[in-house]
């Protein structure tokens, strides 16, 4: 089974250019195999392209832009599904491919992927991860709470960490001058001591 990504080699536009770089450039990272079909220099690619792509996928005015992506004759997806399944990291199942061996396999990437691109089970995973968002959007309120607490504590410890800092500062430079006072007065009593004994 060989993936084809159809793209559009002259595309004049930023947007559609990044797009089938990302898609292009994740599947040689994991060293996927892949087909890249031209639309732009090839009538029979974009013809078939425009042909298999399923009608509930294509945009509003019918003409699916690249980048688009089939596994032999099979849909896929269009740029926007793929980035979705690499983000919930279902990438495999996606493209209709077995995980490779060693492989961590995910409870999602065991979900089979469908004809027609969507995946099984994708319409209650958005309904939990709606709920899990706002579950998350009420932990993050109270952990922003906790951090400003810890942010006003972690400072005044550090206010008092550097407040007895100074004072071991003042200490020890007050030992340093009473120090190289007591040495001087050592050294000036043996000298002392020494004339005393040669006299």
């Amino acid at each position: 089974m060989v993936i084809k990504v159809f793209v559009a080699t002259s595309s004049g536009s930023i947007a559609i250019r990044k797009k089938q770089q990302e898609v292009v450039g994740f599947l040689e990272a994991n060293k996927i195999d892949f087909k890249e079909l031209d639309i732009a220099g090839d009538e029979d690619n974009r013809k078939w392209m425009r042909e298999n792509v399923p009608g509930e996928k294509k945009p509003q005015n019918g003409i699916p832009l690249p980048p688009q992506i089939f596994n032999e004759e099979q849909y896929c997806g269009d740029f926007d599904s793929f980035f979705s399944a690499k983000e919930e990291n279902i990438i495999y199942s996606f493209l209709g491919l077995a995980p490779p061996p060693g492989s961590k396999v995910t409870k999602s990437e065991e979900a089979s992927a469908l004809p027609n691109g969507d995946v099984a089970g994708e319409a209650e995973g958005t309904t939990e991860g709606t709920e899990k968002v706002e579950e998350s959007g009420e932990n993050e309120t109270h952990k922003e709470d906790s951090e400003d607490t810890g942010d006003l504590s972690e400072s005044q410890e550090k206010n008092e960490e550097e407040g007895e800092e100074a004072e071991k500062t003042e200490e020890t430079e007050e030992v340093t001058e009473g120090g190289a006072e007591g040495e001087a007065g050592e050294e000036e009593a043996k000298e002392e001591a020494g004339e005393e004994e040669d006299s």
